[in-house]
C-alpha cells in the first residue's frame, strides 16, 4: 500500500504540468483583477469626457492611402488575379509539405522567416506539422501581400513607402505568435498553469494601463531594477553649469595626465544623455576618460509646458554656446573637440555653421553620431513627417505646450514593432511573465518632451522643407546656416542597419560640408547598439575609405571601402588623437575647477521621469 502511494506520488511531481490552482486564490485574484479593471475604466471614462467627445481622427492618414492602393490594385486586375494566383499556388504546395511531414517524410519548406525573424525560434515552429502548416501560411500570406502592395503603378513616392509601412505594421499583427492559441509556447504555458499565465498577463496588462493612464504603456524591462547613478549612468563626474535646458557635467579624471583639448558631447534630446553611460563595460564616456579625454556631456531638460516657447535657436545659444563658454572658464580652452549624436548632431553641426558665420574658432573637430543634416530621404520617419502628419503634432502641442515623449517613443516602437512591441505583448501578457531587466530597455522607456516651438521648427524647416543644407536656408539669431562654410575637420559615423537616421542619407549630408576634410564611417549594426559597441565586445565590425573627397553615390564608396572587425571607437581616437596633438595637462579634477560643484553626476536633469 505504501509502495503504491509512493509511486503515485512520484510520478505526479515528475508531471510538467502544475496543480490546479487554489480555488481561493484564484477567486481573490480574479476579483483584483475587476476592481483593478473597473478603477483604469471608470478614470479613462471621466479623462475623455474631460476632454469632451471628439471623432476619431486619422492622423497619419491611413484611410486615405489605402483608398488609393484599392484603386490602384483594381484599376489592374490582371495583376490582381495573378497574385492570387500565386497565393492559391504556394498553398497548394503548403497543403502537400504538410501532409508529408505529418507522414513523417522531411520535405523542404515553401516559406520560411527572414534572417533575423525571432518570432518563430520555438522548436515547435518546426517540428509539429499543425505549428509549422501555421507558421508557412503565415509567411506565405505575407509575403505576397507585401508583393502586391510594394511597387503600385501610379503611386506616389511618399504614399507607397507609407503603405509599405502600415501594411507591414499590419501584418506583423497578425502574426499566430501574437495569438495564445496558435503559439505553441503560449499554448504549453496555459497547459502547464492552468491558465494562470493568462490571468498574470491580465495584471500586467491592466498595470500598464494604469500607468499609462488608461493608454497602454507597454513595460519593456523591470524598471524597479536600475537607479541612475547606482547601476546605471554610474561615471563618476560633477554638474559645474547649467541653464533652464541643459545641465553640464564634467567628468572626474582616471589618467594623471589628459589632453589639453576637452571634448563636448551633445546628446539627442529626444532621449536621455545616459544612453552614452549606461553601464562601466558599454559606457562610451567611460572609455573616452580612460583615453585621457577631459570629457564633457550635456544633459538636457525633460521640458513641461513652461519652456513651450523654447526654440532650437535657444538649444543652440542656451545649450551648445553656453556649455562652450562654460567649458573655457572652467579648463582656460576656448577651442574643443566636440561629438554629436542624432539630433544632437543636428545641433551641433548648425552651431558650428553659425560659428563659421561669425568667424569665431571654437571647434578644432566635430564627430557626429548618425546624424541628419540631409533630410530629403529620412527612411520610414518620413512616413511620420508629412505636412499633414506635422499639423497634427502642433495642434496637440499647442494644447499643452510640448510633444509627449510617449508619442515619439511610439513612433520609434513602430518601426520595429516585432522588438519593440510585438515581443513583449506575447511575455508581458500571453506568458504573463515579467520583462527581463535590460538597461537598454530602461533607457528607451525613459522617454522625453519636445518643447512646442522648438519641435515645430525642427520638423518643418528640416523634414519638410531640408532647409538646413541649403545656404542661409535657415537663421539662427539672425546669422544665415551654410554648412559649407565649416572649415575643421568633421568625421561621421553611420550605421548600415539604421532605421532613424538612414546611413545613405547622412552620407549625402556629410557631402555637404564642402570646406571641411570629411572623414566617414560605416558601422555595422543599427541606430544604438553600433554605437554603444564597446571594444571589448569585438562586435560588428566597421568600413573605411581613405577617398579625399566623398564620391556622389555612397554605394562607390562602400564598394571601395576596407571591413575592420570589431569597434569603431579606437579608429575614433586615433582620428582624435591626430588632431589634438601630443600636448598634455594634469588631469583637470571637476571638484577643484574654477566653477562651483551644483551637484554629483548624473545631475538632476535627467532624473525628470513622464
Amino acid at each position: 500500500m505504501n509502495e503504491k502511494r509512493t509511486a503515485t506520488h512520484d510520478t505526479e511531481k515528475s508531471t510538467p504540468y502544475a496543480q490546479l490552482p487554489d480555488p481561493q486564490e484564484l477567486a481573490k485574484v480574479y476579483a483584483e483583477v475587476a476592481e483593478r479593471a473597473a478603477k483604469v475604466l471608470a478614470e479613462y471614462t471621466k479623462n475623455q469626457l474631460k476632454k469632451g467627445i471628439t471623432p476619431p481622427s486619422d492622423e497619419l492618414g491611413i484611410a486615405q492611402t489605402y483608398m488609393q492602393m484599392m484603386a490602384r490594385l483594381l484599376a489592374n486586375p490582371y495583376k490582381l488575379a495573378q497574385a492570387q494566383m500565386n497565393l492559391m499556388w504556394d498553398y497548394f504546395n503548403l497543403w502537400q509539405h504538410s501532409m508529408l511531414k505529418m507522414m513523417g517524410i522531411n520535405t523542404p519548406p515553401v516559406a520560411q522567416p527572414e534572417k533575423g525573424d525571432k518570432r518563430f525560434k520555438a522548436k515547435e515552429w518546426e517540428e509539429h506539422f499543425l505549428f509549422d502548416f501555421i507558421k508557412q501560411s503565415y509567411l506565405i500570406a505575407a509575403r505576397r501581400i507585401h508583393e502586391t502592395v510594394c511597387c503600385l503603378e501610379g503611386v506616389d513616392e511618399t504614399t507607397q513607402k507609407k503603405i509599405n509601412f502600415f501594411t507591414r505594421n499590419f501584418i506583423e499583427a497578425l502574426s499566430p505568435t501574437n495569438f495564445a492559441l496558435t503559439n505553441p509556447e503560449v499554448f504549453q504555458e496555459t497547459l502547464r498553469t492552468n491558465g494562470q499565465n493568462l490571468i498574470n498577463g491580465l495584471k500586467n496588462l491592466l498595470r500598464d494601463l494604469e500607468e499609462g493612464g488608461g493608454q497602454l504603456r507597454i513595460r519593456m524591462t523591470d524598471t524597479e531594477a536600475f537607479e541612475l547613478g547606482k547601476n546605471i549612468a554610474t561615471t563618476p563626474g560633477k554638474v559645474i553649469f547649467q541653464t533652464e535646458l541643459a545641465q553640464l557635467i564634467q567628468y572626474t579624471p582616471t589618467t594623471k595626465e589628459v589632453y589639453k583639448r576637452p571634448l563636448l558631447i551633445v546628446p539627442p534630446w529626444i532621449n536621455k544623455y545616459y544612453i552614452l553611460d549606461l553601464r562601466e563595460k558599454n559606457s562610451l564616456v567611460k572609455w573616452l576618460v580612460d583615453q585621457g579625454h577631459t570629457v564633457f556631456i550635456l544633459s538636457w531638460v525633460n521640458p513641461d509646458a513652461r519652456l513651450a516657447q523654447k526654440t532650437f535657436a535657444d538649444y543652440v545659444t542656451e545649450g551648445v554656446l553656453a556649455a562652450l563658454d562654460a567649458i573655457e572658464a572652467q579648463t582656460g580652452e576656448r577651442v574643443v573637440n566636440a561629438a554629436g549624436y542624432c539630433l544632437g548632431g543636428t545641433l551641433l553641426a548648425t552651431t558650428a555653421a553659425y560659428l563659421a558665420a561669425k568667424r569665431q574658432k571654437r571647434f578644432a573637430a566635430t564627430t557626429f553620431f548618425t546624424t541628419l543634416t540631409d533630410f530629403s530621404e529620412p527612411g520610414e520617419l518620413g512616413v511620420f513627417t508629412t505636412p499633414e502628419t506635422v499639423a497634427e503634432l502642433e495642434r496637440k502641442m499647442a494644447e499643452r505646450g510640448y510633444l509627449e515623449g510617449t508619442e515619439m517613443a511610439s513612433t520609434f516602437n513602430m518601426m520595429r514593432a516585432n522588438d519593440l512591441i510585438w515581443s513583449f505583448v506575447v511575455n508581458n501578457y500571453l506568458l504573463g511573465r515579467e520583462p527581463f531587466p535590460f538597461d537598454l530597455l530602461y533607457w528607451n522607456s525613459d522617454s522625453t518632451r519636445m518643447p512646442a516651438a522648438m519641435h515645430s521648427f525642427y520638423l518643418r524647416k528640416m523634414y519638410l522643407e531640408n532647409k538646413l543644407v541649403e545656404p542661409n536656408g535657415i537663421e539662427i539669431d539672425g546669422v544665415g546656416i551654410d554648412l559649407g562654410k565649416i572649415k575643421h575637420p568633421c568625421y561621421f559615423i553611420s550605421t548600415v542597419e539604421d532605421h532613424i537616421a538612414p546611413w545613405k542619407t547622412t552620407y549625402k549630408g556629410a557631402r555637404h560640408f564642402t570646406g571641411a576634410d570629411v572623414t566617414f564611417v560605416l558601422g555595422g549594426s543599427g541606430h544604438i547598439a553600433g554605437i554603444v559597441n564597446p571594444p571589448a565586445a569585438n562586435k560588428y565590425g566597421y568600413w573605411t575609405n581613405p577617398v579625399k573627397l566623398l564620391p556622389e553615390d555612397p554605394e562607390e564608396w562602400l564598394q571601395g571601402a576596407t571591413h575592420h572587425p570589431g569597434s569603431w571607437w579606437p579608429h575614433w581616437h586615433a582620428w582624435l588623437a591626430q588632431r589634438n596633438g601630443d600636448e598634455k595637462v594634469p588631469a583637470r579634477d571637476p571638484a577643484k575647477g574654477k566653477l562651483p560643484v551644483i551637484e554629483d553626476a548624473p545631475g538632476s536633469y535627467v532624473t525628470v521621469r513622464i
